[in-house]
């Protein structure tokens, strides 16, 4: 008769081909069950493939036959665990005073425009800002900031080696464009993508900000999780137009950082592209993408509305040529970009009294992100 320290021993003879090391470990045994001669193994694995289902299974029962009996009926059941793994690592950046995400659901809906006239609104309110650009698979504040021909250089902090942030109209930028050619494309896996955003939190030297502000790409997916889990990001602002799609892929933005596991409040809502004036008809507004979606949404969802933005062709034409409307004093738009700010920097003022600080977010399974 055979018992379970038998099977166990068994299963200790079998080795990777290839590491040499065991196949599976002790932990990885849940179960077994014997009964006369039969034995049920349960077995849990971090491939989720058949071929890997498929092998262990095998390996399991020669071991078995060749330790024990092969009169012994063997069933194995094998389930797949995969592990979940955040390949941006926790640190703290004491330095940071301030981190916000500016996000948006739908991609084209001047996420990445607000963020750079966000900055420069809160340089010329007397803080010091750095913007980090996570859309690695499309960034664009190099470009919008200017900069595009520059590198970070290299500086030395406590003796270790650390990127210095470029930095024009007083913002300090790091960004994944000034590492690649203007038509290279970036063509990465989520754990890539997380690893190279890793490089430009934490070894860079971004020294006593303010405000970090984080323009996340579109969508929900791999690098919004990887910087929650990150950073301790204050609050979120959500950008989106007034059409009823790019407010349907907003909501689920706003969902997104409302998960249990997440839970970042949104500091705000800003609707982009509100409306067109011509100058020939300065009182006219033609409402292209909709009358006040986002401001509808906001209420909604109970949160604040920040402000709306017009659809005005010199927005376009500044963001193009690297040099953008929040840094020409006393022009109309940046007036609205300057008003924005200052409501965004009101609600996360109200945010830091009446909630306690964030932390990292702790995800070990994906189910609540789905």
């Amino acid at each position: 008769m055979f018992t379970k320290q038998h099977i166990y021993k068994a299963l200790e003879t079998i080795t990777n081909s290839v590491s040499g090391k065991k196949l599976i470990e002790k932990s990885d045994i849940k179960d077994i069950l014997i009964s006369d001669n039969d034995v049920v193994i349960s077995v849990v694995i971090g491939n989720p493939s058949l071929q890997a289902k498929k092998k262990v299974e095998i390996e399991i029962i020669k071991a078995i036959y060749k330790q024990i009996s092969d009169k012994i009926n063997v069933k194995v059941n094998i389930k797949a665990e995969v592990k979940q793994e955040n390949n941006i690592k926790e640190e703290k950046l004491p330095n940071i005073k301030n981190i916000i995400a500016i996000a948006s659901g739908k991609g084209g809906v001047g996420k990445s425009t607000i963020t750079t006239n966000l900055a420069i609104s809160l340089v010329k309110m007397g803080f010091k800002v750095g913007v980090l650009d996570a859309d690695v698979y499309g960034p664009s504040q190099h470009l919008m900031l200017n900069v595009e021909n520059e590198k970070p250089l290299s500086t030395k902090v406590n003796g270790k080696s650390k990127m210095k942030p470029v930095e024009n109209y007083g913002v300090k930028l790091l960004s994944l464009g000034f590492f690649t050619k203007p038509n290279q494309a970036v063509i990465w896996r989520g754990p890539m993508a997380s690893k190279a955003l890793n490089q430009l939190i934490f070894d860079a030297d971004w020294g006593e900000l303010d405000f970090l502000l984080i323009d996340l790409p579109p969508g929900t997916g791999d690098i919004h999780l990887s910087i929650v889990q990150a950073l301790p990001v204050n609050g979120v602002v959500i950008v989106s137009t007034p059409q009823n799609i790019a407010l349907a892929d907003a909501k689920k933005g706003v969902a997104m950082f409302g998960q249990e596991v997440i839970n970042i409040p949104v500091l705000g809502i800003i609707e982009n592209m509100a409306y067109f004036t011509p100058k020939e008809l300065p009182n006219n507004k033609y409402y292209i993408f909709g009358k006040e979606g986002a401001k509808k949404l906001a209420k909604d969802i109970n949160t604040v509305f920040l402000g709306e933005i017009p659809l005005i062709q010199s927005i376009r034409e500044a963001s193009d040529i690297g040099e953008p409307v929040a840094f020409q004093n006393n022009s109309e738009i940046s007036e609205i970009f300057n008003g924005i700010t200052k409501e965004m920097v009101s609600q996360l003022i109200k945010r830091n009294k009446n909630l306690p600080p964030t932390e990292v977010v702790k995800i070990t399974t994906m189910s609540g992100c789905k």
